[in-house]
């Protein structure tokens, strides 16, 4: 598969059958009109759900899933809304959602349902982590790459999301996510980077 991250948290993968999957759609270059297969959105705050981008990239068959919580205005036969702790079959989409939370600030709240995803694409397990701390529940999860915050404020540090991924060890990579566009730096991705160094591979996309 052939992964990007365009902003904040923003990815965009495409299978090796063509299928372009994305993951709360932000800030996406024009380039990308009308190429969406299938939309993954975490929560509601802007950064993560644009309706403005999602209109951008999806098609008239585009499916999107997205949490219950969410009025999204959009075709209800394409729509999947989704609570944590779920698995889920939609149009041959199997996927499962897992809570993210804040555990010690109070943006994104356990009690929202907001989520995080675990998705098979071509075979590999992808960990989509959403906006979250590290919890019970990430520190379960087993995935072969991992989509990671990092950025601070809203969500954990550097330091905090490698003790996360030093716990959970993807099986193949990392990328790191959530800065560089609101808050957070480039810095906060090389020291996430260093602080992984011999024990998993770090792919900086940003």
């Amino acid at each position: 598969m052939n992964i990007d991250l365009i902003a904040q948290y923003a990815i965009r993968i495409e299978d090796s059958n063509g299928n372009i999957i994305y993951f709360d759609p932000f800030k996406i270059d024009e380039k990308y009109e009308n190429d969406a297969d299938v939309i993954f959105i975490t929560h509601s705050h802007y950064d993560h759900f644009s309706p403005e981008d999602i209109d951008l990239i999806r098609k008239p068959n585009t499916k999107i899933i997205i949490t219950k919580a969410i009025d999204c205005g959009f075709d209800e036969n394409n729509i999947l809304k989704v609570i944590p702790n779920n698995e889920y079959e939609f149009d041959e989409i199997k996927f499962r959602t897992i809570p993210a939370y804040n555990t010690n600030k109070q943006f994104h709240k356990k009690e929202y349902n907001w989520v995080g995803y675990i998705v098979e694409v071509d075979d590999e397990i992808v960990y989509i982590a959403g906006d979250t701390d590290i919890t019970e529940e990430a520190l379960k999860v087993k995935c072969d790459i991992a989509c990671i915050p990092v950025g601070g404020t809203y969500t954990m540090t550097a330091e905090e999301a490698a003790d996360l991924v030093k716990k959970i060890l993807p099986r193949k990579f990392v990328i790191p996510t959530h800065y560089k566009t609101i808050v957070g730096s480039d810095e906060d991705a090389i020291k996430f980077k260093k602080l992984l160094q011999d024990v998993v591979e770090v792919k900086v996309l940003m």
